[in-house]
């Protein structure tokens, strides 16, 4: 049986790659590393690169904590124990370019000991990740769920369809009836069953991690050298915006960070530098930004 410090291993050494290639990458900036510890029990690394050549602000985070799970949290989780342990990482990109997209990863898990409910402890995988491009560009989104796909079919054919519409409905503005961005896949409670042990899912975990700078380094090398306009500049302030919206009022993990005492500079690491938002503003008609818009909706078939 795996174990939780094998896993929370693991994840430390997938940060520790991803941070050695995003600096390689980026060619100029280099992380800083925070340690910290959670008051109830664990702790974690944060790592933040800025002002760089390519990378303006990101965040490469890794957690292993565990303790008295909030009633708010056993009451959404619908468990009766209060020990919990929960370990990942989550990685959010914000580039200087704007044709250059925003990425976010997360790999994460969590454990709960047997209760009255179940003789067994409660223990599952989640994750995914996902592309927030300030200005869509088709062949690059059709690119970006090739990879996840040829990721997620390695271990189950149902997996990607599954989980792209996961992510498709899950990182939806509601308010603003559009999506974050061009999704990618989301998953979670992902535990062992009839057709998959947990070394799979464990390894299927790991391989959603590590398909992160492979993707991200080409989407990089595509755009990074691509001239642009000061209106191009101004659309991606707006397009943060929207990033910013969604993080603050939807994500799980935001939620999941505030209401577990955890901490907050890691938390929110994940807000852009600068954003802008404007009032009713409405894209020229024919123009990039009316053509993005256009594609900020969940079923499109990018795969196919």
């Amino acid at each position: 049986m795996i174990t939780k410090e094998q896993i929370a291993e693991e994840y430390r050494l997938i940060q520790d790659e991803i941070c050695a290639a995003l600096e390689q990458l980026d060619g100029g900036a280099h992380f800083e590393q925070e340690n910290w510890q959670r008051d109830g029990g664990g702790g974690g690394r944060s790592r933040v690169i800025q002002n760089g050549n390519v990378i303006e602000k990101g965040g490469v985070n890794f957690s292993a904590v565990y303790g008295q799970l909030p009633h708010t949290l056993k009451k959404s989780l619908i468990v009766d124990q209060d020990d919990f342990f929960a370990t990942g990482i989550s990685i959010v990109i914000h580039p200087k370019h704007p044709w250059v997209p925003i990425i976010h990863m997360n790999i994460r898990y969590f454990e709960m000991p047997s209760s009255v409910l179940s003789d067994k402890p409660l223990r599952w995988f989640g994750g995914g990740i996902d592309l927030t491009p300030h200005y869509v560009i088709e062949e690059d989104a059709r690119f970006f769920h090739r990879q996840l796909k040829n990721c997620c079919d390695t271990y189950h054919h149902e997996f990607y369809p599954r989980f792209k519409t996961w992510a498709d409905e899950y990182f939806c503005i509601k308010h603003r009836k559009e999506t974050r961005g061009i999704g990618g896949i989301f998953f979670d409670r992902l535990a062992a069953n009839d057709e998959l042990s947990w070394t799979d899912i464990f390894e299927f975990s790991k391989s959603v991690g590590r398909t992160f700078i492979p993707v991200y380094t080409e989407l990089v090398n595509r755009n990074r050298d691509k001239p642009f306009t000061e209106n191009e500049k101004n659309w991606q302030y707006l397009r943060r915006g929207r990033y910013a919206e969604f993080n603050l009022v939807y994500d799980a993990g935001t939620k999941f960070g505030l209401e577990t005492n955890g901490r907050i500079e890691s938390i929110l690491m994940s807000l852009p530098p600068q954003a802008n938002w404007a009032y009713n503003f409405q894209p020229q008609p024919g123009s990039e930004e009316e053509k993005t818009m256009g594609l900020l909706r969940k079923g499109i078939d990018w795969a196919g």
